[in-house]
């Protein structure tokens, strides 16, 4: 059995096109046209994967997404936004809500069929703890987070970051990475613990190589 997705979208041709092309590709899909109605449908059961319009009747993509993110149980799920809105600051405001991806309308279906394969492969992360405290990730954070230790001192830029978490062959804004390593350090460090991300101005980020494999 294949990944399940639930596909929250008002535009039904728009539903209907994702549901074919992603059912096609093996998945299982679910559909919602209202977010309210998501809201419901995801108490009773998570799926693997949401794709999540922005702006829907009942209950806005965007607050459905904050809502996820404060539950338990969802508080790691993929999310992949879809939005009419492609300026800077509405992409930041979506990724910093807690979705892990952002595509913005019109978009192509394979681009966004390759976002869900690579958002699915890193959706499994395994646990993480630092000083006997579990670390929350979604499987973004997580990716980033093994990415960076298993080179701890270099410094990436944004673009190898990209190429190295998300892939190559999905496009995705180099503003991205700063929400993402926003998250891990809000995640990772609590009260006065020692951030062991390191911003390299001008050059991207690196993890503090005394932490590595073992923080």
């Amino acid at each position: 059995m294949g990944a399940r997705i639930l596909i929250v979208e008002d535009e039904e041709p728009l539903t209907l096109l994702l549901r074919y092309n992603l059912e096609a590709e093996g998945y299982d899909v679910d559909t919602s046209a209202r977010g309210d109605e998501a809201d419901t449908l995801l108490r009773e059961k998570t799926p693997d994967l949401v794709v999540l319009d922005w702006m829907l009747p009942g209950l806005s993509g965007i607050e459905l997404c904050r809502r996820l993110r404060t539950r338990p149980e969802t508080r790691t799920l993929p999310i992949i936004m879809l939005t009419a809105r492609g300026e800077e600051s509405e992409r930041i405001r979506g990724l910093a809500t807690g979705a892990d991806d952002y595509i913005v309308k019109p978009f192509s279906v394979p681009e966004l069929i390759a976002r869900v394969r690579a958002l699915l492969r890193r959706a499994s992360p395994e646990r993480v703890s630092r000083s006997g405290r579990e670390v929350e990730l979604g499987p973004t954070e997580y990716r980033l987070l093994e990415f960076l230790m298993e080179r701890p001192g270099r410094v990436f830029s944004r673009e190898q970051l990209l190429d190295g978490v998300w892939g190559s062959e999905v496009y995705i804004d180099e503003r991205t990475v700063d929400v993402h390593v926003g998250r891990l350090r809000k995640a990772v460090n609590r009260g006065r613990e020692p951030d062991p991300i390191r911003t390299v101005r001008g050059a991207g980020y690196a993890l503090d190589d005394r932490y590595g494999r073992t923080a």
